[in-house]
């Protein structure tokens, strides 16, 4: 039963061949890697954007109506 687990194949040669014979970044050779990247850098931006409004709101202020 704990055969399976133990006696595998080593992938890890094969493997470092791939990562090593692409010539794009290191962050891109991974697999779904732009997916990854895209989505993080869409959050960074959007929290970056209502970090920069917040501080916009709070520096301003509101016009005081009579």
């Amino acid at each position: 039963m704990i055969d399976a687990v133990v006696n595998r194949p080593n992938h890890v040669p094969e493997r470092q061949r791939a990562y090593q014979a692409s010539h794009s970044p290191i962050y891109y050779r991974p697999p779904r890697s732009r997916l990854y990247l895209g989505a993080y850098f869409t959050l960074f931006g959007v929290g970056m954007c209502g970090t920069v409004y917040g501080i916009y709101q709070l520096t301003m202020g509101k016009p005081v109506r009579e």
